[in-house]
Parts: C-alpha cells; sequence; structure tokens
C-alpha cells in the first residue's frame, strides 16, 4: 500500500533535486527532514533510529550524518535499496504486517522514530487521503512499541477528514506535538508532517 521516497523521481526535478544531487543525497526528500531536524531537535549523535519507508535511503543517510558511527540505524521498505548506506540494517516488509521484534532486532528500544510514507496514490483525494492516515496511524502504533521514554516521532500525513485526531493521538503520547510543512515540499502537495517529542 505504501511507496517509498522513490516517487520523488518520477516528478519535474527542481532546485532540491538538483541540490541533493550535489550533496550526495538521493533524492530531495532530505531536505524536509533536515528541516524539521533543526527546527525541532529531533536527531542527536549516537541514536537509535528506526525509518520507516526508507528507500531510496536519503534520511538514513541525512540520520547517519547526524548519529554518528556510534548511533544505530535501522530501515525498512517493501524492497531492498538500490544502494545500502553504511552501517544501516535494511529490513524488508510490508509496514501493515511486519513483525516488530524483526524491526528491533537486537535493539532495546529506539530514540527516533521517522516515517515518510505515504500510499501509491490514486488520484482520488478521498481515497489518498484515508490510506495516508492509515500509514500514519500504522507508524505512530510502531512508534509507541519501540521507541525509549524522552524518543522522538515525525510522520507524514495528507490533511484529510481525521488529520486532528490524529495530532491529537500524538500529542497524547509525547510531551509536544507539533505540524509542519516544509519548504522542500511541493506547494500543490496537501502533504504535512508531524513531529512528536518526548514520548511518554
Amino acid at each position: 500500500m505504501a511507496r517509498s521516497k522513490l516517487g520523488d523521481r518520477n516528478v519535474r526535478k527542481d532546485r532540491f533535486h538538483n541540490k541533493a544531487k550535489a550533496a550526495g543525497f538521493r533524492a530531495r526528500a532530505v531536505f524536509k527532514l533536515e528541516e524539521l531536524d533543526r527546527a525541532h531537535g529531533l536527531l542527536q549523535r549516537g541514536d537509535r533510529v528506526l525509518d520507516l519507508g526508507c528507500a531510496p535511503g536519503s534520511w538514513l543517510q541525512y540520520a547517519r550524518s547526524k548519529v554518528g558511527p556510534t548511533g544505530v540505524l535501522v530501515g525498512l521498505d517493501r524492497g531492498p535499496l538500490q544502494k545500502p548506506v553504511a552501517g544501516a540494517r535494511i529490513v524488508v516488509g510490508d509496514v501493515m504486517t511486519i513483525d516488530v521484534a524483526e524491526l528491533r532486532g537486537d535493539v532495546s528500544a529506539f530514540d527516533v522514530v521517522l516515517s515518510d510514507m505515504a500510499p501509491d496514490t490514486t488520484g482520488v483525494r478521498s481515497l489518498d487521503q484515508s490510506r495516508s492516515e492509515a500509514l500514519f496511524e500504522r507508524a505512530l502504533d510502531i512508534a509507541t512499541q519501540v521507541l525509549a521514554p524522552g524518543g522522538n516521532f515525525v510522520g507524514k500525513l495528507f490533511m484529510g477528514p481525521d488529520f486532528k485526531k490524529l495530532v491529537d493521538a500524538v500529542r497524547a503520547r509525547f510531551a509536544t506535538a507539533k505540524t509542519i510543512k516544509p519548504a522542500s515540499s511541493r506547494q500543490i502537495s496537501i502533504e504535512q508532517y508531524v513531529v512528536g517529542k518526548g514520548f511518554k
């Protein structure tokens, strides 16, 4: 049901695409995470990070630059990455059915859970919103199972009828919850990112 950030390569190339390529990142989506991290201080050296819907790997690349060699990176996607990310363990599977124990491996808990997942869009706005909400809800469910106390969460969510309810669900589980649309998001996109800090 979910598509990964590979979808970025199917759209018109813009300045963010060119900037990512010049910097050695695999997708323009990296600048969304960079902006979120800069605004909210999500990633720290030594953090254990889980990236849901990790292909093509630009968020893992950025996370590696922040957590350093002592940090732990685990990514999940429906297929293997075309190129490995140094030191990252990639789990291949469906986010809706994956066993959370497989994501954990030998990691007792994660400090950060990231989700840039989006549905395979149909062009039917209500259906795409509903699918996005289901992915977001699943990402939040996984986060609540694997995050260490005080941990952080980022999830992409299309604006839709259950948007407020899902933001409130984050607010109930974290000390703070904020929404942001990064500058590198396309203007026509209905995507927002929900940031939860301080997992309870």
